[in-house]
């Protein structure tokens, strides 16, 4: 059973990883120049209030709209779905992130990319599940 406080720290930090992912997509977002009612519009979203949501940490980039979002930003869609996958799905990002033999995984490089260290783990994991 888990305890009351176990749950509070879980949605603790679920709220807290939701923020840094909003920061995150804004600091994007206005890196390549968008308002926010811009960035609705290319990503197929009616109202730009729910961009000024998600980027307070008080929703999330729905899945379905990854790859537009990821193409507005001008960031590879696969790369943004890691990246989000890291911030609202931890559990299943770290799964990716291993090896078939744990033990024998590299750790990430700190001065490297994250995203290239993912890139390897992840087609490692599809060629296992290819096999």
């Amino acid at each position: 059973m888990h305890s009351q406080l176990e749950n509070v720290s879980t949605k603790d930090e679920a709220a807290a990883l939701r923020r840094e992912a909003g920061s995150w997509l804004k600091e994007r977002r206005e890196a390549v120049g968008l308002s926010q009612r811009e960035l609705a519009v290319k990503v197929g979203i009616e109202y730009y209030t729910f961009i000024s949501q998600i980027e307070a940490g008080r929703g999330r980039v729905p899945a379905e709209r990854y790859e537009a979002y990821a193409n507005a930003l001008g960031i590879n869609p696969r790369e943004f779905t890691l990246i989000m996958l890291s911030y609202n799905e931890p559990a299943i990002y770290r799964l990716l992130q291993m090896s078939a033999k744990p033990e024998a995984a590299p750790a990430p490089e700190k001065s490297g990319s994250v995203i290239v260290d993912l890139e390897k783990r992840l087609s490692m994991l599809e060629s296992m599940l290819i096999k």
